[in-house]
């Protein structure tokens, strides 16, 4: 509904290109949005018939903000920081932070193989992405049944099994000719990227020889060897182009109002795994792709070249992202591959009618949370949980849920000081009051319900905290516990009780809501246990400084992996005599050193 305050508004926006933020009458943001044009954008909302949702984001609009910027890149770029700073309730948010998974090759004179969800070690060569993890425990059991790669590890004193069988060059024990792990390397690299047949013709030359000799034992080996290798292989690999061009193949199909979005990933011309994303049409559909799309390549790999079915990516996607080519193709094998990823797209749409999920089924729970609590439709919930041992190393942490899901970017973490540590109540002050005074000087967007882990002396501590912060009127309840000490309900500040039936779905969202707030507090303590642990042993020994010290936690990141530790490898980090001594700490704390 156009009103005179909207009419004004929009007769002020200028025709330039920029990002808008509707507001709802609380001045919350409701939606973000990018246009060429702000002034024709904006006022299509208003003068020109909607539907859906867009209809009932329109009808929640008071008022709108904006700003200009100077080209369609600045406001792709603005957009997507607004969209992750804010979350408002109608912009459809992509929070999936899920990595495909690398083979990790170390450097240096002991190859070693390893997984890895990052490839960001100098130490290390990285190959990948793969499919999934099993797809890279297969590849690194077949290598190293193939290769003389390091099994274990850290480097024990003596040689093990495998080098006796031949699969290791015991660099435990002498030092490797660089010549052998260049020659190393470079197989290894050639299986990863494709080329297996010089492997397959060596692995099938040692059967024959074993089996001329009569070793049919050793013969029998190297036939199951090369039977893995043709199913991992096989099993592992989509060939489907003949070069080697990093590309994602991106395509969407329609439904009953639903967008399914498909994006294939293909590294070295394979086809290693997919996203699909099933989401409620909103707007012009070409724009809310586009949108998706550019959230996506905020925390996934950036391919040197995306195949797309939607012409409009072209232009705003190669503004934003420099060097990612993007190609519409007409024919050809590039649209086939476009075909395949409409297909996965289809069938993601059936995927979800057929399951009849879900995400409004989460709102519909935090609308009805909302009733129940006489609060708005509390959409971006945040919960505390403290955890502490005796009184040392108290912690705090907050779980972020938008929408009914865990928006994992905006978990936070809290050290708390010494004074506070043990003492529940001051614990919950320092964090509240440290979470929304940042929020409220940042001029952030606060939550729309904080949950707390106890009883009414825990919420009193949260409300203290809230008015030390300057922001007492977001809404807060304890999440209460019965005479068995098992959650059953909220708590209000004024310690009235809003029982739950344990069986309903609500009840069921708000404990997987607080298991989480249980594991990152407690995942964390135990973190700076054994960080704190850690420290204090290398303390006072002569020889370990600042820098020697961050070399060790970096190589060995609790004490468990110290104790494992031998002299030789503290060596090759410390002096002898450092090392000796730090050794004799470990494993014998009270022999004087």
């Amino acid at each position: 509904m156009l009103t005179p305050k909207l009419s004004r508004l929009i007769s002020l926006l200028p025709d330039s290109p920029g990002v808008y933020q509707m507001k709802d009458a609380e001045d919350k943001i409701i939606y973000i949005g990018k246009a060429k044009n702000l002034k024709k954008r904006v006022s299509q909302y208003f003068l020109r018939p909607q539907s859906g949702k867009v209809a009932a984001m329109v009808s929640h609009v008071d008022h709108f903000d904006f700003i200009v910027v100077n080209s369609d890149k600045e406001a792709f770029i603005l957009e997507m920081n607004l969209i992750q700073t804010h979350y408002p309730r109608y912009n459809i948010m992509l929070m999936d932070d899920s990595h495909y998974p690398y083979i990790a090759l170390k450097k240096h004179n002991d190859p070693l193989l390893k997984i890895s969800r990052a490839a960001k070690d100098d130490r290390y060569f990285y190959f990948g992405p793969f499919p999934n993890s099993s797809s890279c425990y297969q590849t690194i059991d077949l290598l190293n049944k193939i290769y003389p790669t390091r099994k274990c590890r850290n480097i024990p004193n003596k040689p093990c099994l495998y080098y006796s069988m031949g699969q290791c060059l015991a660099p435990c024990v002498h030092p490797v000719d660089p010549k052998i792990t260049d020659e190393l390397y470079a197989s290894i690299k050639r299986f990863l990227g494709g080329d297996t047949s010089s492997v397959k013709a060596e692995l099938k030359k040692k059967m024959n020889e074993a089996s001329d000799r009569l070793d049919f034992e050793n013969a029998q080996e190297y036939k199951k060897i090369l039977d893995s290798l043709e199913y991992t292989t096989a099993k592992q690999t989509v060939e489907v182009v003949t070069d080697t061009i990093s590309r994602d193949v991106i395509s969407f199909a329609e439904r009953d109002g639903y967008l399914g979005l498909a994006i294939l990933t293909y590294r070295q011309g394979r086809l290693l795994g997919k996203n699909c994303h099933v989401l409620s049409v909103f707007g012009q559909r070409e724009e809310q792709i586009v949108d998706l799309v550019m959230q996506y390549y905020q925390n996934h790999e950036l391919p040197k070249e995306i195949v797309a079915r939607v012409e409009g990516l072209k232009e705003g996607f190669e503004a934003v992202y420099e060097g990612c080519k993007v190609i519409v193709p007409k024919e050809g094998r590039l649209l086939e591959m476009v075909h395949l990823a409409e297909l996965n797209a289809r069938q993601s749409l059936d995927a979800h009618f057929m399951t009849a999920r879900l995400g409004d089924d989460n709102l519909e729970l935090l609308e009805n949370l909302g009733k129940m609590l006489h609060i708005p439709t509390p959409y971006r919930i945040e919960l505390f949980d403290n955890s502490h041992l005796q009184g040392s190393n108290a912690v705090g942490a907050m779980v972020c849920f938008i929408n009914g899901e865990s928006a994992k970017g905006m978990y936070r973490k809290f050290h708390l000081s010494d004074e506070n540590a043990g003492d529940d109540y001051h614990s919950m002050v320092e964090v509240i009051t440290r979470r929304y005074s940042r929020l409220k000087n940042e001029g952030s967007s606060l939550p729309d319900l904080i949950l707390v882990d106890g009883g009414l002396p825990q919420v009193h501590a949260a409300e203290e905290g809230l008015n030390q912060a300057g922001t007492p009127q977001i809404p807060l309840f304890g999440l209460f516990k019965n005479d068995k000490h098992q959650t059953s309900g909220l708590m209000d500040r004024n310690g009235n009780v809003y029982p739950m039936d344990s069986k309903s779905p609500l009840f069921f969202l708000l404990m997987r809501m607080q298991d989480e707030v249980h594991r990152y507090a407690i995942t964390f303590h135990k973190n700076v246990r054994s960080k704190k642990a850690t420290e204090s042993i290398f303390d006072g020994i002569p020889g370990i400084g600042i820098k020697r010290k961050e070399v060790l936690e970096k190589h060995y990141p609790s004490r468990e992996a110290l104790l494992n530790a031998s002299i030789e490898e503290l060596s090759q980090i410390l002096p002898e005599k450092t090392a000796q001594i730090l050794y004799t700490r470990l494993h014998n704390p009270f022999e004087k050193v």
